[in-house]
């Protein structure tokens, strides 16, 4: 394996322990004086000064008419192809009730999550597309209540206005203005204006990641979410240009995005990197995506596709894009990778946006044990048993000898009054 082009920065643990004091004291402020702290908070970290944590429901009606109409348009795309592949996903899931044994039926039942909150990210620009990731699976699964929060812009004073669109487009019941581990906070223990929840959805910035950790038990949550990541695997039939164009797309979501090409052609690696500079001349965000480029980019030059396919599957990548002349050959090797996009006509942007299915996916080498958010991640499976006295007579005197084997007699006894 030739290192071709390595990752300069990572975060340390001092960092990490910083950001965990910082959101341990937000939360504690938010639990303690509820409203009041995120109020204030907001002002503090955000500049904005509100007059109430929730967005009136007239003010989210209104919203599109300060969106152009094509992009409310697109969203109303989006959506749909995201409610359709939701809705797909769900019919493949059903009730079970099966007889394992005379007189014993087991099965489950599926129940959605009663409430779930969506978090929907605002950094340097607005998020709908999230807005809608996390709100239409909630919706097509039946949970009860579904709320969301994005922090509010500066410039505009409150909750974007494309966000406000895509919410309202998604079905969300209502909508809070903040962010931030204080809007964690508030959604775990309640405020006297933001109801606690069951369940947290959405990425967010170390702050907000730290702070789904630590409620975690209060609450339910999706994942901890890293920082973005891509990892591309190609070989020397690649297009160059599609290539570095990806990789930016990675890089210019956040300094601290991860973008890796593994590649069989030490040719395409290097023409790669030569590309990139010359797409960042052209791109509006190019000095932002070159920094981070810099910074966590990373060019491998592997001597064939299988070992390409383990060192993807040992990273277990957020997103994995595979451009080769024989892209079917390559799809069995890989088991890690929170989406996959196949073929050169299959970049991640159309994942991020209008395919249909899901841009909140696992990262941190998470992807190793979990999937991505769907519809089933508001779902839960309860099992059932209906027993006949035939079927206790069955199994009665086994679970009885069990339970004194280890030495819970109560369960014993319980398993002989069943014994007829």
């Amino acid at each position: 394996m030739l290192v071709v082009k390595e990752a300069k920065k990572t975060e340390s643990d001092a960092e990490k322990e910083e950001v965990s004091q910082v959101v341990e004291s937000i939360m504690q402020r938010v639990r303690n004086e509820g409203d009041a702290a995120l109020m204030e908070l907001t002002k503090e970290l955000d500049g904005v000064e509100l007059e109430t944590i929730e967005v009136p429901r007239e003010e989210v009606r209104r919203a599109r008419e300060r969106v152009e109409p094509q992009t409310v348009a697109s969203l109303e795309f989006a959506a749909e192809q995201i409610r359709s592949f939701a809705e797909k996903q769900l019919a493949c899931l059903g009730p079970l009730e099966v007889e394992n044994l005379p007189g014993v039926m087991l099965g489950h039942r599926l129940v959605a999550v009663s409430s779930v909150a969506a978090y929907v990210p605002a950094g340097r620009y607005p998020l709908p597309s999230t807005a809608l990731m996390s709100v239409i699976p909630a919706k097509v699964a039946g949970c009860q209540r579904v709320v969301a929060c994005s922090p509010p812009s500066r410039a505009i004073g409150g909750v974007h206005p494309a966000v406000l669109v895509a919410l309202d487009i998604a079905g969300v019941d209502k909508v809070f203005c903040m962010g931030g581990a204080q809007a964690i906070a508030a959604f775990a223990w309640g405020t006297g204006s933001v109801p606690a929840v069951d369940l947290i959805v959405g990425p967010g910035n170390k702050y907000v990641t730290e702070a789904k950790r630590q409620v975690t038990g209060q609450v339910g949550i999706d994942m901890l979410a890293g920082p973005s990541e891509v990892l591309i695997i190609a070989d020397d039939s690649a297009d160059v240009r599609a290539v570095a164009v990806d990789l930016l797309a990675k890089c210019e979501h956040d300094p601290n995005s991860i973008a890796i090409l593994v590649t069989t052609s030490e040719r395409l690696a290097r023409a790669v990197i030569s590309a990139i500079p010359e797409e960042c001349a052209t791109l509006g965000t190019g000095e932002f995506a070159r920094q981070t480029w810099e910074d966590r980019g990373r060019v491998v030059v592997v001597d064939s596709i299988e070992e390409a396919a383990t060192f993807s599957d040992a990273f277990a990548p957020e997103h994995l894009q595979v451009m080769t002349r024989n892209d079917d050959e390559v799809l069995p090797l890989l088991h890690n990778y929170g989406s996959l996009f196949v073929g050169r006509d299959a970049p991640v942007a159309f994942g991020d946006y209008v395919s249909g299915t899901n841009h909140t996916l696992p990262t941190m080498h998470s992807a190793r044990f979990m999937n991505g958010l769907w519809v089933g991640t508001f779902l839960k499976v309860l099992s059932i048993q209906r027993i006949s006295p035939e079927g206790a007579a069955t199994l009665a005197p086994h679970c009885a000898h069990l339970a004194g084997v280890e030495g819970l007699l109560a369960h014993q006894r319980s398993a002989e009054l069943r014994m007829g």
